[in-house]
């Protein structure tokens, strides 16, 4: 007879939702006895070997990265829809299925976190609507002393959603509309220094205009960047930095991995009814219309 526990947690994954799951909740999951009903589990690293020296049983592997490619020159930005259906397909994203999200958890400066809140957002974009990102990720995994495994595991080809969810995205023309009109929020979720222009990365340094920096590792645990803060936690400082539920928010960043975080908290974890992300992020604004549009240096955390 199943236990109390383990038919609650299927009861719990019968609807569509996208959030957070424990480490010994989604072993239950994956050590299903139906093998129709186990998740759809991606591993989301970007370090190919990563994936070979050790993954969660039953993990396809889908590096984020093969869902962007260069545009008009501008490095990483998302690919056609036709290219990012194709891969999903293969990855076997399914429109009937839960899918189980991870990477590595790690100090900072250790991102890989960002690779899943990534390709969660993808997934949802496409119509995805049942996802659950394992918190902690794989370093949680193995602190429970879960094993992992290094055989592949290959999904059917899956069939997605015949709608796209594209109302969570923003372009650059919804971001200059956005910005300034009051209830709405723009904020950047890149490190502090690059935020002010602090940074030997960019083409053009700084932010956009009227955007707000609160860093997406304030979300996340110093001891585990995959482990997210509860809200109750954060609450305050969000509040405190003007992020609010009853905002319009628009999340950015330089290639759109750390405000894809954002995102995922603020909608997913915290609830938020009005979040969205800009795609093309900071690599795309400081390019576009000859390097003209306008930016600004300076500035300090929101919040603090």
């Amino acid at each position: 007879m199943k236990s109390i526990f383990t038919l609650l947690l299927l009861a719990a994954t019968s609807y569509a939702d996208i959030s957070l799951i424990t480490a010994p909740e989604a072993k239950a999951l994956i050590e299903n006895p139906d093998a129709a009903k186990r998740p759809i589990v991606l591993d989301t690293r970007g370090g190919y070997k990563d994936y070979f020296r050790g993954h969660l049983p039953t993990a396809h592997h889908i590096n984020f990265d093969t869902l962007r490619g260069t545009n008009e020159a501008v490095p990483v930005q998302y690919l056609p829809d036709d290219l990012t259906k194709a891969l999903l397909i293969r990855a076997g994203v399914d429109k009937d299925r839960l899918h189980l999200i991870y990477a590595t958890g790690d100090v900072l400066p250790n991102d890989e976190v960002l690779s899943t809140s990534m390709v969660v957002y993808v997934l949802e974009k496409f119509g995805v609507q049942n996802i659950r990102v394992l918190d902690g990720g794989l370093a949680e995994w193995k602190k429970q002393g879960f094993t992992t495994v290094q055989d592949y595991f290959g999904n059917p080809k899956g069939h997605l959603p015949e709608q796209v969810n594209s109302s969570i995205a923003a372009t650059v023309e919804d971001v200059q509309s956005f910005v300034g009109k009051p209830g709405n929020v723009l904020i950047d979720a890149r490190p502090i220094n690059e935020f002010r222009g602090e940074d030997e990365v960019w083409l053009r340094k700084g932010h956009i205009p009227g955007a707000i920096n609160f860093h997406w590792a304030r979300l996340v645990t110093q001891d585990n960047t995959h482990k997210f803060k509860p809200y109750s936690e954060v609450k305050a400082e969000l509040e405190k930095a003007g992020i609010t539920a009853d905002k319009n928010i628009i999340c950015y960043c330089g290639t759109s991995r750390e405000g894809s975080l954002l995102h995922f908290y603020l909608k997913h974890v915290a609830g938020y009814p009005n979040v969205r992300l800009y795609e093309g992020a900071w690599k795309e604004y400081v390019w576009l219309k000859g390097k003209s549009l306008p930016a600004e240096t300076g500035g300090e955390p929101a919040g603090r």
